[in-house]
């Protein structure tokens, strides 16, 4: 995400400047183990420091903290002098002990491109200013403890591209994202709850993660608008109704819908899936297994209605090692062609367990699968519930 520039200034730093990045280093500190703040002697020119880019005599970036991965960080608290550093186009912190709440000056910053302090200490509300932000590209506040709802403005950025504010305590509904801009959405562990509008993501998503949080009704018109989608995770929330089948021909590479409220019957809208891992797990999703799965490597069905048998040309993939994972326990499947003798490949991992059928052969599940290898029959012969 850093801009990786250095540009020499020939002339000391515009006051202004200065005085805010004194204000900025008296608030915060070097973690035991890092020495970031040792350059920052205000008795030279503060364009030298270390984190410090200047255009001229203008503070252009400052990324806060040593970027190395064994970087212990920085504790303290940002100040609000940062909002006068009017230059600024990107500002980071690395991961550390910044607590506190975010600067409202921050809506000063109409240069600011990239904003990221995640895993920090952050607290209390979103600003509502940095959606007025209009060259904003990135905001990632990502593993902190920000609460409150997420500002309707953001939605309105008019260049962002990434928003990232995963692994919070953000409670409230999803507003609409217009931004056609916007490529990636990390929401994922946080309290957000309600419906999904309709038209409350724009077609230009590429990443979207909505999952772990309390999420509920349908989702089929708004998922049916990514069609430039690439990976799509929804997964443990309470979405419900059933997915559009032209879901399955998105090019996606992973496709995460597992511990929600789905029904119905799936249908995807291609005669070949080439979606590499799809999870479907954990939902109450019924009638035959499509075929059209056969091309998928990594397949988790288990823990839902199916019924019928598995498609033969599942069946092939799996003995010719071309899917890795086949996953059906705990539906109410009532057979599978395998040849009792067949060796299943090493490198597959196949579970088939607790259905309606006797089990042709026997291969690990996992220990949730529990002990019982088919349904009690009363189960198969009425009620699919």
């Amino acid at each position: 995400l850093f801009l990786n520039r250095m540009i020499f200034s020939t002339a000391m730093v515009d006051p202004v400047d200065f005085l805010a990045l004194q204000f900025i280093r008296k608030r915060l500190n070097d973690l035991p183990g890092s020495d970031f703040f040792s350059s920052w002697d205000f008795t030279s020119d503060p364009c030298g420091f270390s984190g410090v880019y200047c255009d001229g005599d203008r503070v252009v970036a400052l990324n806060l903290g040593d970027p190395r991965a064994a970087s212990p960080g920085l504790m303290g608290r940002l100040d609000s002098a940062v909002g006068r550093l009017s230059a600024l186009e990107e500002f980071t912190v690395v991961p550390g002990r910044i607590m506190g709440r975010l600067p409202s000056t921050l809506s000063e910053l109409k240069n600011l491109k990239l904003f990221g302090v995640s895993r920090n200490y952050i607290s209390g509300e979103i600003p509502p200013g940095l959606g007025s932000l209009p060259q904003l590209k990135t905001l990632d506040l990502s593993f902190n403890q920000l609460s409150g709802s997420i500002p309707p403005s953001l939605g309105t950025l008019p260049e962002i591209s990434n928003l990232v504010l995963s692994h919070n305590r953000l409670v409230g509904e999803i507003p609409p994202f217009s931004s056609q801009t916007l490529v990636r959405l990390d929401l994922k562990h946080n309290q957000l709850s309600g419906w999904i509008p309709a038209d409350g993501f724009p077609p230009s998503i590429r990443y979207l993660s909505l999952s772990t949080n309390r999420l509920w009704g349908p989702v089929d018109r708004a998922l049916s608008r990514l069609t430039n989608a690439n990976y799509i995770d929804l997964s443990t929330n309470h979405f419900s109704g059933g997915i559009p089948g032209a879901v399955f021909t998105f090019p996606i590479a992973s496709l995460q819908l597992q511990r929600n409220q789905f029904t119905g019957e799936v249908r995807p809208e291609t005669g070949r899936v080439t979606i590499p891992t799809v999870d479907l797990s954990f939902n109450g999703f019924s009638g035959e297994i499509p075929a059209a799965f056969s091309a998928v490597q990594i397949l988790y069905l288990n823990n839902n209605k199916f019924t019928g048998q598995v498609p033969g040309s599942i069946v092939d993939r799996i003995l010719s090692a071309d899917m890795e994972i086949l996953y059906l326990q705990h539906n109410f499947l009532t057979g599978i062609h395998i040849n009792p003798t067949v060796e299943i490949p090493v490198r597959t991992s196949m579970c088939l367990q607790y259905n309606c059928m006797v089990l042709p052969v026997d291969t690990p599940c996992p220990l949730n699968a529990g002990k019982q290898k088919a349904r009690p029959l009363q189960q198969c012969t009425t009620s699919k519930g």
